[in-house]
């Protein structure tokens, strides 16, 4: 009998579109969709620019370099942010699924900090640090801390009770527990959160180079072109948001395969 999961991929293999083109499909169709509007001036609004000119645009700002500078601010804030945001959130994360004490003294005042708005604290950040930087690492910092102490708690808590048991039978000590069992148990759900954080982060970046203009960024390239009403540049600036958040997203998940590679394949694969 054949199995299940091989008549599926043999299904998904035969399939007319490589697996390489299927993601493309839905862009390129938006993409023909789009020309053919400015083309035929399906509308007369200065809004639907056509996509000649939105290249026209991107070309530019690579040659003058303004694309270069205004990414390597935006992704210089997003990774001190994400490596202080993640590295508290481990933190955390790891006290509250250990200690019982600490999740009693701690854990009600970090759910009801965590049910706030991420965009409510900007004006609070930039209060206490201005409209530079800091402020904007700051709030970085936030977006990605509650995801990662979150999926951190919950790994640890769900750490199978035979292994506690086997480890108890083994006589680890308290630091062969945790770095042994507790950590390799709970790490894909630990590793989810740091997913989800540097999705978190980069959206969050965005947010706080609108929302906290002073500065350099991709946020305020598009806050530019919104101000002198230039559609191409600003269109412009959310097909780069957007790339950038579909590498760094393809980034953690090769990662987070690689360093999971020891759990073996999972039903999704096939």
């Amino acid at each position: 009998m054949i199995p299940y999961f091989s008549k599926t991929r043999d299904r998904r293999d035969r399939h007319p579109v490589p697996p390489f083109l299927r993601g493309w499909v839905l862009p390129i169709g938006l993409v023909l969709l789009w020309w053919l509007a400015a083309r035929l001036h399906w509308s007369d609004s200065p809004l639907l620019v056509a996509p000649g000119k939105v290249w026209a645009t991107a070309l530019q700002q690579v040659a003058s370099g303004e694309l270069v500078r205004a990414l390597a601010a935006s992704l210089r804030r997003d990774l001190i942010g994400l490596v202080i945001g993640v590295s508290a959130g481990l933190v955390f994360g790891v006290a509250f699924g250990l200690s019982r004490l600490f999740e009693r003294m701690i854990g009600p005042t970090f759910h009801t900090l965590k049910q706030i708005s991420l965009f409510a604290w900007i004006p609070l950040l930039s209060v206490w640090f201005g409209l530079g930087d800091a402020a904007k690492v700051a709030f970085l910092s936030l977006a990605a801390f509650f995801p990662v102490v979150l999926n951190t708690f919950e790994g640890i808590r769900s750490v199978p009770g035979e292994l506690i048991e086997a480890a108890r039978v083994l006589k680890f000590s308290r630091w062969q527990w945790l770095t042994k069992l507790v950590l390799p148990a709970a790490a894909p759900s630990i590793l989810a959160g740091v997913h989800l954080a540097l999705v978190y982060a980069w959206l969050a970046t965005l947010g706080a180079e609108y929302l906290l203009v002073s500065g350099q960024g991709i946020g305020n390239t598009m806050i530019d072109g919104r101000e002198l009403f230039l559609m191409d540049l600003v269109i412009f600036g959310v097909i780069v948001v957007g790339l950038v958040g579909f590498a760094l997203n393809w980034l953690a998940a090769r990662l987070e395969r690689r360093l999971l590679a020891w759990r073996g394949r999972s039903v999704a694969q096939f």
